[in-house]
């Protein structure tokens, strides 16, 4: 006995429906994958792509990447040097809110807040700090 001519159809419709989702979803595994897998982004990754970057797209000379890489350098400085002059400010800004927050909450609750802010404080020390 053959197959109607419309089971056949309905055959063929569920095989590529099935094959499309199987794709969609390995295509979806594989980009969380490749996400996890990448690791923690780097600055020297971002300035060594933007150096590429600003190579290939302006068709830049070795004299002007030497010259692009003093800039980079002396804007890291001056960053560095600005952060650290306000760093006391926000500190005090940070800890104000801390104090507020403490007052506002009961012992049970400011407990709690303690090891919330411990685990945040350990969680900031594990971070790999830019160069």
């Amino acid at each position: 006995m053959r197959p109607s001519r419309t089971a056949v159809v309905l055959y063929l419709l569920i095989v590529f429906l099935s094959g499309a989702l199987v794709g969609v979803l390995a295509h979806r595994l594989y980009v969380i994958r490749g996400v996890e897998t990448s690791g923690p982004a780097r600055p020297e990754n971002y300035r060594s792509r933007y150096i590429d970057e600003m190579r290939t797209r302006l068709n830049l000379d070795e004299g002007q990447v030497q010259l692009l890489n003093g800039i980079l350098d002396d804007a890291r400085t001056r960053y560095r040097a600005a952060r650290e002059k306000i760093r006391p400010e926000l500190d005090t800004i940070r800890q104000d809110q801390v104090g507020k927050i403490r007052s506002m909450l009961s012992e049970g609750q400011r407990i709690e807040y303690e090891k919330l802010l411990e685990e945040r404080e350990k969680r900031h020390h594990q971070r790999p700090t830019p160069r």
